[in-house]
C-alpha cells in the first residue's frame, strides 16, 4: 500500500447554530485502503461523509482529496462517488444504462462507454447482467450495481453511507465479504460509514470509532478491539461486561477495585492514564476471557482467588448461536450479570439454566477507565 494520502480531513468543524455535529475531527487515510467511521446514530458520521461529498460545507477546517482543498468546491467536480443505502437505481432504465448513465452526462464516445461498463461489470463480478431490468437484481446484486455505477467513473474516493443497512442479515453477512474483496481487487480508496461495529471489524484497515461529534480512537480493527483507550470505545467495540466502582489500592500497574453492587475486581488501566487510590472508574472484560467451569461452592461475589478475579454464579440464560453460544450467569450476592463465551470444546454442550458455574480471568483482562460520568457526580455532590 502506498504511502500517498487520497483523503484529509484537517481540524474539521461542522456547527448548526450552537450545536456542533462535528467537532475538530483529523484523519488521513492513505491512498487505496477500506477506512470506516464508526459510530452510533446522531455521532456526527453522516454529517462528515455530506462534507466530504461537498454537500454542506465545513464551518472551520479543510478537506484534502489528493493534495487539492476541497473548500468550495461543488459535489460533481470532485473526484469522489457516493453510495448510498437506498440505491437509488433508476428502475426506467436497465443496468448497463444505469451504470452508463453518468459516463453519458461526461460525453464520453458511445464505444468506450461500452467497454467501460462491460469491465466494470467483470470487475462486480456480474459480466451478463447489463441487459437486466433493476427489478430482476436481488438485493446482492442491486448493491453491486451501485457500486460499479460510482467505480466506472473512476473516482479518487468511493463514499459509503450504510450501504448494507437495508439488506436481510444473511445477505448482509456475504456482502461484507464480498465488499471487503472488491475493494481489495479494485484498489480504490473507500470511505464506509456504519453503526454496525461487526462491519468495520470485518472490512476496514483502519477504522474512526466517532461519539459526539470526536473521534475516539482511530486504529486496525485489531487495536481497537484488544486495545481499546476509551471507556466508550471499549463499550461500543465488541461485546463486554461492564462494572463500576472505586480503586481502593494500587500494587504495581494493578488496581484493586471496590464494585458499587459488592465484591472486587483487580484490573489494569486501559490506557496511558495513572490510575490513583479514590478514582472512580469503570472496567471492563470480553466474554471470551472468561473461563468457565462447573461449581458447586457457595461462593460468590467478585473476588480475588490465586491471582485470578473469580465470581460464582447461576445461568439464568442461554444464548445458542453455534460458535458464537454465549450463557448468561447471575451472581447470586449482588445481582450483576455476567456474559461469558462457551467453550467450542463440547463440554458444555449439556449446560443448563440453573446451573452454577465458577468464572475467572486474568487481571491484565480486566481494563480500567476513569470515569467521567463519575468525575462529574464527585465535583457536583
Amino acid at each position: 500500500m502506498s504511502n500517498q494520502l487520497d483523503l484529509e480531513c484537517r481540524q474539521l468543524v461542522k456547527s448548526f447554530g450552537k450545536f456542533t455535529a462535528v467537532d475538530n475531527v483529523s484523519l488521513e487515510i492513505p491512498k487505496g485502503s477500506f477506512f470506516s467511521i464508526l459510530g452510533p446514530s446522531g455521532c456526527g458520521k453522516t454529517t462528515l461523509l455530506r462534507m466530504l461529498a461537498g454537500f454542506i460545507e465545513p464551518t472551520a477546517g479543510d478537506i484534502v482529496i489528493k493534495e487539492q482543498s476541497m473548500l468550495g468546491v461543488p459535489p460533481n467536480k470532485r473526484p469522489v462517488n457516493m453510495v448510498f443505502q437506498h440505491l437509488a437505481l433508476f428502475p426506467m432504465m436497465n443496468v448497463a444504462e444505469n451504470i452508463a448513465y453518468g459516463l453519458k452526462r461526461r460525453k464520453l464516445p458511445q464505444a468506450e462507454i461500452d467497454k467501460k461498463v462491460a469491465d466494470v461489470l467483470e470487475r462486480v463480478s456480474l459480466p451478463d447482467a447489463g441487459p437486466k431490468d433493476v427489478t430482476q437484481l436481488s438485493g446482492g446484486q442491486r448493491q453491486r450495481i451501485a457500486i460499479a455505477r460510482s467505480l466506472v467513473l473512476e473516482p479518487a474516493v468511493l463514499l459509503l453511507d450504510e450501504p448494507l443497512g437495508a439488506l436481510d442479515l444473511k445477505l448482509r453477512e456475504h456482502m461484507k465479504v464480498e465488499l471487503k474483496q472488491l475493494q481489495h481487487e479494485v484498489g480504490t480508496t473507500f470511505v464506509y460509514i456504519t453503526h454496525d461495529q461487526s462491519e468495520a471489524l470485518v472490512m476496514s484497515d483502519n477504522v474512526a470509532v466517532m461519539n459526539e461529534g470526536r473521534f475516539e480512537q482511530v486504529g486496525s480493527p485489531q487495536d481497537l478491539y484488544y486495545n481499546p483507550q476509551t471507556a466508550f470505545v471499549a463499550g461500543f467495540v465488541g461485546d463486554t461486561n461492564r462494572w463500576s466502582g472505586r480503586v481502593d489500592s494500587l500494587d504495581g500497574g494493578q488496581a484493586l477495585v471496590l464494585l458499587d453492587d459488592g465484591g472486587v475486581i483487580a484490573g489494569i488501566s486501559g490506557n496511558d492514564r495513572t490510575l490513583n487510590v479514590g478514582d472512580r472508574v469503570e472496567l471492563f472484560v470480553r466474554p471470551e476471557a472468561i473461563t468457565i467451569e462447573r461449581d458447586s461452592s457457595a461462593q460468590t461475589g467478585a473476588h480475588l482467588e490465586d491471582g485470578q478475579n473469580t465470581l460464582s454464579g447461576i445461568v439464568e440464560n442461554l444464548l445458542f448461536d453455534g460458535a458464537n453460544s454465549r450463557a448468561q450467569v447471575r451472581d447470586q450476592q449482588t445481582g450483576h450479570q455476567v456474559t461469558v463465551s462457551l467453550p467450542q470444546t463440547g463440554a458444555f454442550s449439556d449446560l443448563k439454566s440453573g446451573e452454577q458455574l465458577r468464572l475467572s480471568w486474568g487481571v491484565d483482562k480486566a481494563r480500567a477507565y476513569i470515569s467521567q460520568a463519575g468525575v462529574g457526580k464527585e465535583q457536583a455532590a
